[in-house]
């Protein structure tokens, strides 16, 4: 399949996914999501990008898991997500979501909520923890992963412990990862299974490693 990128730092590509690549990064993704045939999918965000297709879509329909795919909007989103296991979000969706009245009633306990696509910020973590949900916060691109690095939060007191332990110049991307990396020059580099190139890809990301954690301070 062919994907395009978000256009976001530059003009939009085109990435062709192998099927070597789509079958490693569903493994990943379903590995670190924990999704299973038993599993009930509410996709939000494009098909047409690579968190839409690939994050939790594809590798759940491999297991032919229940997925629901629709266009987001914020007040639906409150009412259905709790007829869910898993949804993903970017961080726009996310403030939408929280801007809505019925957000801070709600009890997402059972709801797996994974976020990237742009820097996730402290307080949308906070916010759909305190919520009950377990949260992802994920950091991947078209042309690897999409779940390449990411941490799981399932309680207040596991956010505020890496919150104050953050470096305060850089947004956290996560400590737990799934491909090879390296840093040249401040920049990301990385390789893997779950990347559509087989040598190493530039980024473009400037990230620093501080006590094992991923920190991103711009694009290059």
């Amino acid at each position: 399949m062919i994907l395009q990128t978000s256009g976001t730092t530059g003009n939009p590509k085109k990435i062709f996914q192998t099927p070597e690549k789509l079958k490693a990064a569903n493994e990943v993704a379903r590995l670190t999501q924990k999704i299973t045939s038993d599993s009930r999918v509410y996709t939000v965000c494009k098909m047409t990008h690579a968190g839409g297709a690939l994050a939790q879509t594809l590798p759940a329909q491999e297991v032919n898991a229940h997925v629901d795919i629709v266009d987001f909007n914020a007040y639906e989103f409150v009412k259905n997500v709790c007829n869910y296991t898993h949804t993903h979000i970017t961080p726009k969706h996310a403030r939408a979501i929280m801007g809505t009245k019925n957000f801070w009633n709600l009890d997402m306990t059972g709801v797996w909520v994974t976020c990237g696509s742009d820097p996730v910020t402290w307080d949308i973590i906070e916010a759909f923890v305190g919520r009950g949900a377990t949260f992802m916060t994920n950091w991947g691109m078209t042309e690897i992963g999409p779940c390449a690095i990411n941490t799981v939060f399932k309680t207040i007191e596991e956010v505020n412990e890496y919150k104050s332990n953050s470096h305060p110049g850089g947004s956290f991307l996560g400590d737990r990862v799934w491909c090879d990396y390296k840093i040249v020059n401040d920049e990301l580099y990385v390789r893997g299974d779950i990347c559509v190139y087989d040598d190493w890809f530039a980024t473009g990301d400037w990230v620093d490693i501080i006590d094992d954690k991923f920190y991103y301070f711009g694009r290059k």
